[in-house]
């Protein structure tokens, strides 16, 4: 049952750093990017995103740091895997989409990086509090 919670409270964790950053930081994309962005975002597929990559965040980050109780080993593999995962996304849109800035692919690959190393450490917290 503890796993879910982790789960549950590293999710929300995730989807309100990320709401911070679309609110507030990354607004700006659309002046780069508006003409291939929808005038509405899909809020399901967003939704299958932030589900599947808190998977990863705990898989991948949070447990291998809290099972060795090393907080920087999930920050380090919470940073790998962030940018490992938005690289794929933005180095691929670089290479297919006509007019894709370089400027998006580095912003957007360290928030990636930022994003999944918090949300890493919130998870560890969350992970200790919780005894999993």
């Amino acid at each position: 049952m503890n796993y879910i919670y982790l789960y549950l409270l590293t999710t929300i964790a995730f989807f309100a750093i990320d709401f911070l950053w679309l609110k507030f930081a990354a607004t700006n994309y659309s002046k780069k990017i508006g003409h291939l962005m929808a005038s509405k975002p899909k809020l399901f597929p967003a939704l299958i995103f932030y589900l599947i990559f808190v998977v990863g965040v705990i898989i991948f980050a949070v447990l291998p740091g809290y099972e060795s109780q090393n907080i920087w080993k999930a920050i380090m593999l919470g940073a790998l895997f962030g940018m490992l995962s938005y690289s794929t996304y933005d180095l691929t849109n670089l290479a297919t989409l006509k007019n894709w800035p370089v400027s998006i692919t580095v912003i957007d690959i360290i928030w990636g990086t930022t994003v999944s190393t918090i949300t890493s450490v919130a998870g560890y917290y969350i992970a200790t509090l919780l005894g999993v």
